[in-house]
């Protein structure tokens, strides 16, 4: 019987959270699992005090913690080092606070893991409610599945399954603190689990929901993302420090796309969808010449939901 900690990272969204909780006191599992709750916010610390005010009568173990640092990688840091101080759990399993669980989540991710053998599991996002009719299958906007069983590469840290061998493994912080308010942590993450010789899998029953908030359904906001995606991937692989070559042919990679997608774009008016995704790899390759000049963009400056 698998011991698991589920990890929180939490700020200012005391509703998104107490939806979540609600949803893991609702889980089919034959696991044993204890629930810690890092909240980000050390001055309101609302997530921390909805979580002491359920701790008597929670039907999970419940332990909440105030990560100080300001920073989506700090307060992962702090969910991973907390939840690593329980020396009987085997897994820790990761769930943002605007996202909530299917019953069978936690038993269909280590059931991916026992099969697989994988160091990291990451299940299916469903994304409830209508998006905007040009956004098909845009990032941050589109449910994200895939057929269950390896993968070489994981797309986010919302819906994770991590073996605690994987966390020993890495030399402590696990998350970049460089990356705080940027995001893209947790793909820097994966490329040190890869880099150590990890391995990956996707489990599409392993399933949790969110829902994308009205301010997000815009073009700007796709753009904005878009931008701060490419930013975010420049500054990983210039960490990785690549060879001569590899930087060239990511230069060239760049200047191709910041030339000639603004003119597909104008080609593609007709076709909203078609016209807005050639603005965003526009601006996700903005992102990226903006890194390379030192500019760096947060993302995580600004809370989205409740």
């Amino acid at each position: 019987m698998p011991n698991v900690v589920v990890a929180i990272p939490t700020f200012r969204r005391p509703a998104g959270l107490a939806r979540l909780l609600a949803a893991l006191e609702k889980l089919e599992t034959s696991a044993k699992m204890i629930v810690v709750v890092a909240d980000n916010d050390a001055g309101k610390h609302e997530g921390y005090d909805l979580c002491r005010s359920l701790c008597a009568q929670y039907r999970w173990p419940l332990d909440p913690v105030i990560a100080e640092e300001r920073g989506i990688a700090q307060v992962r840091n702090t969910l991973v080092a907390r939840a690593l101080s329980y020396p009987e759990a085997g897994f820790v399993a990761m769930l943002d606070d605007d996202e909530w669980p299917s019953p069978q989540w936690l038993d269909e991710l280590l059931a991916v893991q026992a099969a697989t053998k994988a160091d990291v599991v990451e299940g299916s996002i469903l994304f409830e409610g209508e998006g905007a009719p040009w956004a098909g299958g845009f990032d941050g906007l589109s449910s994200m599945r895939r057929p269950s069983g390896p993968i070489a590469m994981l797309e986010g840290a919302g819906n994770l399954l991590i073996t605690r061998r994987c966390l020993e493994g890495l030399a402590a912080p696990w998350f970049d603190p460089a990356f705080a308010l940027s995001g893209g942590e947790d793909r820097d993450f994966f490329e040190r689990v890869k880099g150590a010789g990890g391995h990956f899998a996707w489990s599409d029953e392993g399933l949790a929901h969110t829902v994308v908030p009205e301010r997000r359904r815009s073009l700007d906001w796709v753009l904005r993302r878009a931008f701060g995606i490419g930013n975010t991937e420049m500054r990983i692989f210039l960490k990785r420090h690549p060879g001569r070559a590899a930087r060239l042919a990511e230069y060239a990679k760049i200047a191709s796309a910041l030339l000639l997608t603004p003119l597909l774009a104008l080609i593609l008016a007709v076709a909203p969808n078609r016209a807005a995704d050639a603005l965003r790899r526009f601006c996700r390759n903005a992102g990226k010449l903006a890194a390379l000049l030192g500019l760096r963009y947060n993302a995580y400056a600004v809370t989205h939901g409740e």
